[in-house]
């Protein structure tokens, strides 16, 4: 396998940004990091890498800069923000974007920059800190084989879907159909409940069967402990990408109604507090709270 040249930056250290850093250390990349909150980059820092103060002190001297930040807003303030990749002007390496975005956010943030890359990544916190992750890419082809050696780096699967935007597209679809299955999970488990069967019986049922998912078989665990702490994915985050998948579909003139429905539960279950709690505390929305109409 070909290596990357020269160092990497991550920016952007939640559950994944974190995952990747620690890969590439591993795989002997020297790695510059830069965090909102800072003190996420101390563990990091410990086990070689640079701690940048801003993203534009991360990336100087970088091949390779890999924004994996929550949402469009902080991916505009990452790019273009007075301490941005690009504050100090054109950014010479390649710009790789997996943080989940509206795919013309992407190109949009991108504007002239030479080396673009969006990236949807497919696999959690493990996947990324062992190289296993399934990696779906957009981009010009030249930019894509310049850059396939550091993802092949990160993934156990690298497949070019098209142009710029692509990726973006494909990890929506994705996450829509995660947050279809989960909270479908969720919804059998609180009639189960209601029935008067027994939750943990009746999850472990469906796991066991054919009508289940992996990410079901694996979601149906903290379901039934009811432990929603420590997130392998935020409830805020789906609910926003599936928000994005129902803006793509508006868009495009489409109907999606399980998508759009699943948008509105994982949205209600967030303004209820529960954003920073895993996905599948989606099946709080669930529940009618005595006195009101939810």
């Amino acid at each position: 396998m070909t290596r990357p040249s020269g160092s990497v930056a991550v920016l952007g250290l939640g559950t994944m940004g974190t995952g990747l850093a620690t890969r590439l250390l591993d795989q002997g990349i020297q790695v510059r990091v830069w965090n909102r909150t800072a003190e996420r980059t101390g563990p990091l820092a410990k086990a070689g890498a640079f701690a940048a103060a801003h993203p534009a002190d991360a990336v100087e001297g970088t091949s390779a800069a890999i924004c994996t930040v929550a949402d469009g807003e902080a991916l505009a303030a990452v790019l273009r923000g007075p301490d941005g990749v690009l504050a100090r002007g054109p950014y010479p390496g390649a710009l790789v974007c997996a943080s989940t975005v509206a795919p013309e956010e992407v190109v949009r943030l991108a504007g002239q920059v030479p080396a673009v890359l969006d990236v949807g990544m497919l696999g959690n916190r493990e996947h990324a800190r062992s190289g296993e992750l399934r990696l779906f890419v957009g981009g010009e082809e030249r930019v894509f084989a310049s850059g396939r050696p550091l993802l092949e780096l990160l993934g156990k699967e690298v497949v070019h879907l098209g142009e710029l935007g692509s990726g973006m597209r494909m990890k929506l679809l994705l996450n829509m159909l995660m947050g279809i299955e989960v909270q479908a999970l969720a919804e059998a488990a609180e009639l189960a409940a209601a029935a008067g069967l027994d939750r943990q019986l009746v999850l472990g049922t469906i796991a066991g069967s054919g009508f289940a998912s992996p990410v079901m078989v694996f979601k149906s665990k903290r379901l039934a402990a009811g432990r929603f702490d420590k997130p392998d994915f935020r409830l805020r985050l789906m609910a926003k990408d599936l928000q994005l998948v129902a803006d793509q579909a508006a868009a495009a003139g489409l109907r999606l109604p399980l998508a759009e429905a699943a948008a509105r539960t994982h949205v209600r279950a967030t303004e209820q507090g529960f954003g920073e709690e895993d996905c599948v505390a989606v099946t709080h929305a669930l529940t009618r709270k005595p006195g009101t109409d939810r």
